[in-house]
């Protein structure tokens, strides 16, 4: 058993993308493995999920430490999901070898991507104004949950993950952020990784016993993904919410670009043109909503905009 050193490399990177937005594992991992190390598809996605299986829960535990998981979506997920992800692999080898499927599923998945970095650009757009109107996140005890949404989301989910290892994050996340709007983006990506561990397992195990695993590829894998991992989620569980939806737009659009087979060189072209527009069209909007001077009273963006503990006409030094 020996290590590839520049797949182990390629693995760091991919898992602190992973670990920093929840997403990224199968659609980023998987293709990389393809297309640069020559590794067969089916034992690519037989390799990667067995190598989330072991990296998952270990983003999944710093989030559970900052408290920014809600096990109640969690549970609902999985009931779902966890049935669904064994079944998929069986699905998956009812086709033989599963070329033809799963270049199809790969097409949908990237146009569904695709759509999925519109709905977050068009979010994006109107929280800039919510925000300003004064709305803010709802906590995780205050989110109500939807069982058969929820139940649903976590099936079809499970479906894909086990078909091609690609879902876990980048399909269940965008949907999670369709049903739970109100949901903080580091509760976001906490709560998606904690729900894909049974979810990764159940569909590693499938793969172990009906795919085509490959331990030293596996291996190689988490000698870099442990802890690029380990890494990401901690960054994630502190940094601020807009920037963590921006990755997660980005790391969106790489995967589907990828998962659509555009050129590596394309790729970068496209991912650069993406970051200037939307940092041109941030600006544009801050600067069209910036309040026109100082209006008394009133509570401006910054440090204590919100959870400061200060109210509007409250002097600083002064207690309740």
């Amino acid at each position: 058993m020996t290590i590839d050193l520049p797949l182990a490399i390629g693995s760091f990177f991919v898992a602190i993308v992973v670990g920093l937005t929840g997403m990224g594992g199968g659609a980023l991992m998987t293709p990389m493995m393809m297309l640069f190390f020559n590794v067969p598809p089916l034992a690519a996605v037989s390799s990667d999920l067995v190598a989330s299986a072991v990296m998952k829960p270990i983003g999944g535990v710093v989030h559970m430490r900052r408290g920014t998981v809600n096990l109640r979506l969690v549970g609902w997920l999985c009931a779902g999901s966890v049935p669904a992800a064994f079944c998929g692999v069986l699905v998956a080898r009812s086709f033989g070898d599963g070329e033809q499927v799963q270049q199809t599923i790969k097409y949908a998945l990237g146009g569904a991507l695709l759509l999925a970095v519109a709905g977050l650009v068009a979010k994006a757009w109107l929280s800039r104004h919510e925000d300003r109107a004064g709305k803010v996140s709802a906590d995780l005890g205050e989110i109500v949950v939807r069982a058969f949404p929820t139940l649903l989301v976590g099936m079809i989910g499970g479906l894909v993950v086990g078909i091609s290892s690609v879902g876990s994050g980048s399909l269940i996340i965008v949907a999670l952020l369709a049903l739970y709007p109100a949901l903080k983006a580091n509760q976001l990506v906490g709560t998606d990784l904690v729900q894909a561990v049974p979810l990764v397992v159940s569909a590693a195990l499938g793969h172990l016993l009906f795919g085509d695993f490959q331990l030293d590829v596996t291996t190689s894998l988490l000698a870099g993904s442990i802890p690029g991992v380990y890494l990401g989620a901690r960054i994630s569980a502190r940094a601020p919410g807009g920037i963590i939806r921006a990755l997660l737009a980005v790391v969106l659009l790489a995967s589907a670009l990828k998962l659509l087979d555009v050129g590596n060189a394309a790729t970068l072209w496209i991912l650069a043109a993406a970051v200037a527009a939307g940092a041109t069209g941030w600006s544009l909007l801050g600067h069209r909503t910036r309040p026109e001077g100082g209006v008394t009273g009133e509570v401006g963006e910054g440090p204590q905009a919100a959870g400061s503990g200060v109210e509007p006409g409250v002097p600083p030094g002064r207690t309740r």
